[in-house]
């Protein structure tokens, strides 16, 4: 009779072959704050883009099964921007909530493509609306985390005049990330629109306190302000190129950091 060779294989030691080890993570638990309109669709066909959110969520899974803990803030700029409907005459404090009700249509959409590659999400809301997410809660934001649940943070702070970046850095805070990681469409920071003016200069490094002084609206003082009270790394990076994300959580040279110095 033939041997059963679907036992478990050996090494020619006798061993039974070892799975390659995870690398390092230099950030384990960190914020990924996403803007509104990465999700727009580059040809101004949709609004929300679900071969962008897609795409966004594969990445976001590779990094998590890097043992990364990922909470995501996402931004509602695609769908609503409440400074500029202010500006056009609205009353700012309901634009601004109907821009906190546009992040929730984008969390949404992110959670359905990572539940669809088989990631567990929670969204959690800062106002209140059962149905559809949780409230946020600390204590269950961390707890989700810890087993390994990707928690999208959606409603902003829950209060108007206030950014998603500002959420960032706020829930950053609170759950006790790492680094928050700043996706955007350039490759980090530079001290002029790049896209204008091609001598810009990309900062590798740079301090809250340049940042905030130079006027480089890359997160809001207030963001910026929050980050360095708490002592809370901020990475600024291309979001375009894939192994972006994983490059940064291994502490590879991706982007620009902001730090205290």
């Amino acid at each position: 009779m033939a041997k059963n060779t679907t036992s478990s294989r050996k090494t020619s030691t006798g061993q039974k072959p070892r799975k390659p080890a995870k690398p390092t993570l230099r950030y384990k638990r960190v914020v990924l704050k996403i803007s509104g309109e990465a999700l727009r669709d580059s040809h101004g066909r949709d609004n929300i883009s679900s071969e962008i959110v897609h795409a966004m969520a594969e990445r976001i899974k590779a990094v998590r099964e890097l043992g990364a803990e990922i909470a995501v803030v996402i931004g509602g700029g695609n769908i609503w921007r409440g400074l500029a409907a202010s500006e056009r005459g609205m009353d700012r404090a309901t634009a601004d909530y109907m821009g906190m009700l546009a992040t929730v249509i984008n969390g949404m959409a992110l959670q359905s493509h990572l539940e669809e590659l088989g990631v567990p999400t929670r969204v959690q809301t800062a106002i209140e609306m059962k149905n559809v997410a949780e409230p946020f809660i600390r204590r269950r934001a961390v707890r989700h985390l810890e087993v390994g649940r990707v928690v999208i943070f959606v409603a902003g702070t829950g209060n108007p005049f206030f950014s998603t970046d500002t959420a960032a850095a706020l829930r950053a805070s609170e759950i006790g990330a790492e680094a928050i990681l700043k996706a955007t469409k350039v490759d980090g920071i530079y001290d002029k629109d790049p896209i204008k003016f091609p001598n810009a200069v990309r900062f590798d490094t740079i301090t809250y306190t340049e940042a905030l002084t130079r006027r480089l609206n890359v997160m809001d003082a207030t963001a910026f302000s929050l980050c360095m009270d708490n002592s809370i790394p901020i990475i600024v990076f291309d979001m375009g190129p894939a192994a972006n994300i994983r490059n940064v959580l291994l502490g590879r040279k991706v982007g620009t950091l902001v730090t205290s110095g």
